[in-house]
């Protein structure tokens, strides 16, 4: 539901903002035919050429928005792949440990593992953060037995010049995947496309007012071509929660934890 929620709320966006430029256009339009009728032609010309400056500053914050939510979405799919890596790189580890203590490490790795899943398939913060508590226990637990195993039996030298280096590298790979997700722009920056697109609009309707009749299939489109990018940042940015998302990539954890012996 949390998904379904969250592509409607972008699309109430999209729309609303379309709408909304549409709105803005008329209403340049209007106010530019009252300055042809007060002060003739020139008075609406001056104003109507400056569509031309806000829209091409409308087109730079739009690309580098753009550009900035896939940059954030391609660097969280690197993330999931190294989490994988670094997951995958310890099960393996385990095998240096003495046998006796490989079991209990084992299935600390795949109860972590099947937490984070659980993690990333929630379908709501809180069921979200209950499972991110249970696998940040999980793994404290683990590691407190590695740590005994490398540390304290005589044999765990190898493990602790392996195991325990790749064991803290997998927890600091969860870790900046989850961080990764608050790194978000500040909403001030969508505030001023939306401000920047809304006096685009107005101006055109300004340039566009000694026309008798509306060129709807020009505004539309351009309305629509903005309403739309901004559908498609609001989705990059948030790559687990809407239509746009990273599961070929979290299929390849649930493919790790088919891999783990016991699964």
């Amino acid at each position: 539901m949390a998904h379904l929620r969250f592509t409607l709320l972008a699309i109430a966006i999209a729309v609303g903002l379309f709408l909304a430029l549409l709105v803005a256009y008329e209403g340049g339009r209007r106010v530019g035919r009252w300055r042809r009728e007060r002060r003739g032609a020139e008075g609406a010309a001056a104003t109507g050429k400056s569509d031309i400056a806000v829209f091409g500053l409308l087109s730079l914050l739009l690309g580098f928005a753009f550009s900035g939510a896939a940059g954030r979405f391609d660097n969280r799919r690197e993330m999931v792949r190294q989490e994988v890596n670094a997951i995958r790189t310890t099960w393996l580890r385990v095998q240096t440990l003495p046998a006796e203590r490989q079991p209990v490490i084992e299935d600390g790795l795949r109860r972590y593992l099947d937490a984070l899943i659980a993690a990333y398939r929630a379908t709501d913060g809180a069921e979200e953060a209950k499972f991110r508590t249970e696998a940040a226990r999980i793994g404290y637990e683990t590691w407190s037995h590695s740590v005994a195993a490398a540390v304290v039996d005589p044999a765990g030298e190898k493990a602790r010049m392996l195991l325990l280096p790749s064991m803290n590298e997998m927890f600091d790979a969860v870790e900046s995947e989850w961080l990764a997700r608050r790194m978000h722009p500040p909403a001030i920056i969508y505030v001023l496309i939306g401000v920047m697109a809304l006096i685009g609009a107005f101006y055109l309707g300004i340039g566009q007012s000694e026309s008798p009749t509306r060129n709807w299939s020009f505004i539309v489109g351009v309305a629509g071509a903005v309403a739309i990018a901004m559908y498609v940042i609001i989705e990059l940015e948030y790559p687990r929660l809407g239509v746009v998302r990273v599961d070929p990539f979290d299929r390849a954890l649930v493919e790790l934890r088919q891999t783990m012996n016991g699964s």
